[in-house]
């Protein structure tokens, strides 16, 4: 048994590929985490060739990928886990990863998982606490993830707080931004991080005005801020007493007819342990009365497709076709998505479809057919996107094995990556999302039915052809 320490995702990728090259059976390695007291037994990566021929041996793009992710995990044994696969793909199965009922590719299809969730709660619960040292200002934040993800999640915080001096501390490393770079350190204790400043009042102040009593769920509200990391906000302080005068705020709620605006998230049913599915969650839709398109839609047009696909498609909202038939995509604008469908090499069958918005926004023309006044299509606003998007997270959660969100024209791309972005200059390319990491803009296909002329609306329909390909090599 040969032991070789490993230092991080780049360095397991040169001493997985030496040992490739080698032929070194999985059973002969041990990889093992470099924490600096290996040397006594370690042989050494020194002594095994390092294959940096990248064309010797090619593995699926999605491997890398996964691997990187993984390459974040605290599992010791990620480093064996993930060289046994390697193995596999190389001298066995060309095909594993396909395989969702092998032991290994399911163990790192959770394992990757559990790292972007983490990531997740990382941007979602840090808190910055300001520090003046020699008449300069630092902000500092405590975070305990579970993974090891600060280099994964620091690039984010760079970006979001450009502006700032910060430094985030956590027991397994360090990151500091000076406004230019990123510095990475070892890890602290709870205890060197700073108590509190004046920026506590101000969460505090602001979770207090938007806690909503009478939308209050107890047992979501910990799933999505999940207890453990209570002790590092400071809005958390103030959650027992606001429990505590939820009953008597919603009866003066009642008496002011105040504080009812309501979303998706009141029609999403509560079933205990019982796991929601994509039926569950389509029935309960049909209730839907978070905002006021259901009065004039003819029904709610849910999302269509197995929950296994790989690949998921986000529009903006069913058209007058879709409201009738009660299925997404199946008017003009679906005709086209079928042609590029089939173009690109994809299986409608075989992926999910839905909207951002589930009811047909419209407006009635005063103009007359033979068949009555026009229907015609109207922009849902930022209001009724952002009632209807639990619709869209709760149907993301029960899709386990996408790997890959479209998002089909502006409002989408906006509902899942947030405003001040381009369609023309994101489409194409897989931008990392808080929902995928491998998340992809292109056109809506009622986009190409608008084009002003024929060059326009083909140069379109090509890019939407491409853009699906990248989607499909990118499962």
């Amino acid at each position: 048994m040969r032991t070789i320490p490993i230092d991080d995702f780049d360095d397991w990728r040169s001493v997985a590929r030496g040992l490739i090259a080698s032929n070194a059976p999985p059973a002969e390695i041990q990889l093992v985490e470099n924490d600096g007291q290996q040397s006594l037994f370690a042989t050494g990566a020194d002594n095994y060739a390092k294959d940096t021929n990248t064309s010797s041996f090619r593995v699926p793009r999605e491997f890398i990928s996964l691997a990187k992710t993984i390459g974040y995990h605290r599992n010791a044994n990620r480093w064996n886990l993930l060289y046994r696969t390697l193995w596999r793909l190389k001298n066995e199965q060309p095909h594993l990863l396909e395989i969702e009922t092998d032991a290994d590719v399911h163990r790192l299809s959770t394992m990757e998982k559990q790292v972007r969730r983490d990531a997740h709660k990382m941007k979602a619960f840090v808190r910055f606490r300001k520090v003046e040292r020699e008449g300069k200002v630092f902000f500092v934040a405590w975070h305990q993830p579970d993974h090891r993800i600060v280099r994964r999640v620091a690039p984010f915080f760079s970006r979001r707080f450009a502006g700032m001096n910060w430094t985030i501390l956590t027991p397994d490393e360090s990151v500091t931004w000076d406004q230019q770079t990123l510095q990475y350190g070892s890890g602290v204790t709870r205890s060197e991080a700073p108590d509190s400043d004046e920026l506590e009042d101000l969460w505090r102040t602001y979770y207090a005005h938007i806690f909503n009593p009478a939308r209050v769920k107890v047992k979501m509200m910990k799933s999505e801020m999940p207890v453990r990391f209570w002790k590092n906000l400071p809005e958390a302080d103030i959650i027992a007493d606001l429990l505590a005068d939820a009953p008597r705020r919603v009866d003066e709620m009642i008496e002011q007819h105040e504080g009812f605006d309501q979303t998706a998230i009141d029609f999403i049913p509560s079933v205990g342990d019982q796991t929601i599915t994509l039926d569950t969650l389509k029935e309960m839709a049909t209730e839907c009365m978070a905002c006021d398109l259901h009065q004039s839609a003819t029904q709610t047009v849910f999302g269509v497709g197995p929950a296994n696909a790989k690949i998921v498609l986000l529009g903006e909202q069913p058209g007058d076709q879709e409201d009738i038939v009660g299925t997404p995509f199946v008017g003009p604008a679906g005709k086209i998505l079928d042609e590029a469908f089939s173009a690109a090499g994809l299986d409608r069958e075989n992926l999910y479809l839905t909207n951002t918005v589930k009811h047909f926004k419209h407006t009635v023309s005063t103009d007359s057919t033979p068949k009555g006044k026009r229907r015609l299509h109207q922009k849902p606003n930022s209001r009724e996107i952002r009632c209807c998007r639990p619709w869209f997270d709760a149907e993301w959660s029960c899709l386990e094995d996408a790997k890959v969100l479209v998002c089909l024209g502006v409002t989408a791309m906006t509902a899942i990556m947030g405003p001040g972005r381009k369609l023309s200059d994101t489409r194409g390319r897989f931008v990392e999302t808080d929902y995928c990491n491998r998340t992809l803009v292109t056109w809506h296909p009622s986009a190409i039915l608008r084009s002003h002329n024929e060059s326009a609306r083909e140069e379109k329909m090509q890019q939407l052809i491409l853009d699906l390909s990248v989607a499909c090599a990118g499962c």
